[in-house]
């Protein structure tokens, strides 16, 4: 469907609600919003274009998934170009129109695959028929062994901006994200080194509030998945948590499942950093969208069972989260509003990345990359620039 617009949406601009909306696409753009006040200018359209009728429900911006290992049976790990094609294709069903493909702390040579595997198929992705790789988010290897989490500890190192500069040659510049420990050797310099061309967020890490604190300084700017993974909040140690919560230099994601976090602490992160510091994430593994049972994550076992996703040793391993899921379930625990949580699915993500040009909200001359939600969150129609797909 090359132009065509739809009609009877519930329309989330960047300013405003519009009731009774539409929005006229054509050639996979953005070309006009307006309201069905404008009853002469809606029926003039009506009489030359196709309609996709939203039947009153949400119309909202794709979500940008900026933390995602895989779902639906793929790794980004397994540097499969079928693997991360089917993830990008299974990704639109649950409103994601583009991501950032996740790696692990593995080896060196496991980690350059996997880069050069998607850097390979970020070039020759369909743009129309499956969520959007805009980059990588190098999940570790630089990491603190005391907080691996789900990472394994073998393949854990210390940064360097040389070791960084090869990963980022590899990966044809595509990386954009990097969890690291601040308070590792090493750490503060290669930050000072890097800082302008990649987003350094603070993860797996035992750094205290003074460190977190010290790494924004120095150009840190993000805390990865927040509450897991890093120090938490003493009233006379505040840790990494602390920081998040005060530093308003600090955008922090956070998964919002109803495990890796309790409703409350999300409703405590949505107080202090509100709707423009925050990133809804899935931080999903393989078994996304699958049975339960037992899967691979960055070489380990992990077992599936009750919506968690665990190591043989309990540890939480990654969720199975789906976008439109976490948006309905911190609607739920902060008591919010889709107008005013749309941006933690999207448009901060977009900001972050630079992208916010064509991506990330409902703006004429932005891509077509919409998702349609009915006023439980499930997914009827998402669109990837232009091109519908019905679930």
């Amino acid at each position: 469907m090359e132009e065509y617009i739809i009609v009877n949406g519930q329309i989330y601009t960047e300013s405003q609600k519009i009731e009774q909306g539409y929005i006229h696409i054509k050639d996979g753009k953005i070309l006009e919003i307006g309201s069905n006040f404008n009853i002469e200018r809606l029926n003039e359209l009506k009489g030359k274009y196709l309609t996709i009728d939203a039947k009153g429900h949400h119309v909202i911006p794709g979500f940008i998934d900026i933390h995602i290992h895989g779902g639906y049976g793929e790794d980004a790990m397994d540097a499969s170009q079928e693997g991360l094609k089917h993830l990008a294709e299974q990704l639109l069903s649950e409103g994601t129109t583009s991501f950032l493909a996740t790696t692990m702390t593995q080896s060196d040579e496991s980690i350059k695959q996997a880069l050069q595997n998607i850097s390979n198929y970020h070039q020759i992705q369909d743009v129309q028929q499956a969520a959007e790789i805009v980059g990588i988010h190098l999940e570790g290897p630089f990491i603190s062994e005391h907080k691996v989490g789900a990472q394994h500890p073998k393949y854990v190192q210390r940064p360097t901006a040389d070791k960084i500069n090869q990963f980022q040659q590899t990966a044809n510049q595509l990386i954009k994200i990097i969890t690291f420990a601040p308070e590792v050797e090493g750490a503060i310099d290669t930050l000072k080194s890097l800082n302008n061309d990649i987003i350094f967020s603070m993860g797996h890490t035992v750094a205290t509030f003074e460190e977190a604190n010290n790494a924004v300084d120095y150009g840190a700017k993000h805390i990865t998945h927040l509450y897991n993974a890093a120090t938490g909040f003493g009233h006379r140690d505040p840790g990494v948590f602390g920081a998040a919560w005060l530093n308003q230099n600090l955008n922090t994601e956070i998964i919002v499942d109803g495990i890796h976090s309790h409703p409350a602490a999300v409703a405590l992160a949505y107080k202090n950093k509100g709707n423009e510091h925050l990133y809804l994430i899935t931080d999903a593994m393989r078994a996304k969208g699958m049975p339960e049972g037992e899967y691979d994550l960055g070489g380990q076992n992990v077992i599936v069972r009750n919506s968690e996703a665990r190591l043989d040793t309990g540890a939480l391993a990654g969720s199975i989260l789906k976008m439109n899921d976490g948006l309905r379930n911190i609607m739920s625990y902060t008591s919010a509003s889709i107008k005013d949580l749309w941006r933690v699915t999207s448009w901060n993500q977009a900001k972050a990345l630079g992208i916010d040009r064509t991506k990330g909200s409902i703006k004429e001359g932005k891509d077509a990359d919409i998702v349609i939600v009915d006023d439980n969150i499930n997914v009827k129609t998402t669109i990837k620039n232009g091109q519908p797909h019905t679930f």
